[in-house]
């Protein structure tokens, strides 16, 4: 007989694998913006026990698909050992956003919430990192029509990130519903 405790560790365990195979799904190629990134963090924050386990587990495997993409995939592309982008803070200050916003959502899982969790998580990363690209880019003015401008350009990377939110969500909740339905220890009481 498991203990609870063993039960959520165990849970826990598959839930942070899952996020992680994910993530470096990310070297497969893909069309842009096809991203699992905003769907761990959706996925996190609807089924990790701990609030700081659905902000750290997420964010840590995009970091270390980060390293690994940056490094090797494009290491030819970057004079030294990369740790971060530049303006990694804007995507991950969006992903931030996102799991604080499905944390709010998640209080219940169901069809209706994931998709509306995924269009929340295309909708900020849009506006969050388009506004990082906008700020730190002088190929816009600085000011409103430049920010507009700058939005319109990221209008055709949407259909990118909504799909790989769709799909991504559909992957993991479906799998580990799928997970759930075959081990029992990984439901919650």
């Amino acid at each position: 007989m498991m203990t609870e405790t063993t039960k959520i560790t165990l849970r826990t365990s598959v839930i942070a694998l899952l996020i992680l195979l994910a993530a470096f799904s990310r070297i497969v190629p893909h069309l842009p913006n096809f991203s699992p990134l905003s769907a761990i963090g959706l996925f996190g924050a609807a089924f990790l026990h701990k609030k700081w386990q659905a902000f750290f587990i997420p964010l840590a495997a995009a970091w270390l698909s980060d390293l690994f993409i940056n490094n090797v995939i494009y290491g030819a592309y970057y004079p030294e050992f990369t740790w971060f982008y530049s303006g990694f803070y804007w995507q991950y200050g969006s992903y931030l956003l996102i799991i604080g916003l499905a944390l709010l959502i998640f209080k219940k899982v169901n069809t209706t919430r994931m998709l509306g969790g995924s269009l929340m998580a295309t909708a900020v990363f849009f506006l969050v990192s388009n506004f990082g690209v906008w700020l730190g880019s002088p190929a816009y003015p600085q000011n409103f029509e430049g920010l507009m401008q700058c939005y319109a350009m990221g209008i055709p990377f949407l259909k990118g990130t909504l799909s790989g939110d769709l799909f991504y969500v559909a992957i993991l909740f479906g799998s580990f519903a799928l997970l759930q339905q075959r081990y029992r220890y990984l439901r919650l009481a």
